[in-house]
């Protein structure tokens, strides 16, 4: 059975309750064959001290929406897949409004995943670029 684009979009709503996505007020959006976007709000419940947006909570939206893009874009009945190895580079600053990460594969393989996720804001700056290895491992039978 194949589930239709709002049933992919309301599962993966349903799978954050009680997550830090959750908590972090993340929502995946949008989804192709090609990428995945989620938007995560920009409060002061992911700031730094100083009043702009934390690394860390930006880390997070990136390894969410790349686990999501695996998950979603990737055969999953013989498999699961889990982040290896997550790197970002800040660029800019946010203290309001919304983030956007979009995860795009580099590298599909079999056995490994590569994924660019581009962060930017409401105007389309990009904030961070991160990269997000996956790996597809058996599922137990």
């Amino acid at each position: 059975m194949q589930l239709s684009r709002e049933e992919i979009l309301i599962r993966a709503s349903k799978v954050c309750k009680n997550t830090l996505m959750e908590t972090l007020d993340i929502e995946i959006t949008d989804f192709s064959e090609d990428y995945v976007i989620a938007k995560m709000p920009v409060t002061p419940k992911v700031h730094q001290p100083d009043g702009v947006l934390h690394g860390g909570a930006t880390v997070a939206l990136a390894e969410t929406t790349g686990s999501f893009a695996a998950e979603i874009l990737m055969n999953l009945d013989n498999i699961f897949v889990r982040g290896i190895e997550i790197s970002a580079n800040h660029l800019k600053s946010v203290r309001n409004g919304y983030v956007y990460a979009k995860a795009s594969y580099l590298h599909k393989g079999r056995t490994t995943q590569l994924l660019e996720i581009r962060v930017t804001d409401d105007f389309d700056n990009l904030i961070s670029i991160c990269k997000l290895t996956t790996i597809a491992l058996p599922k137990s039978k």
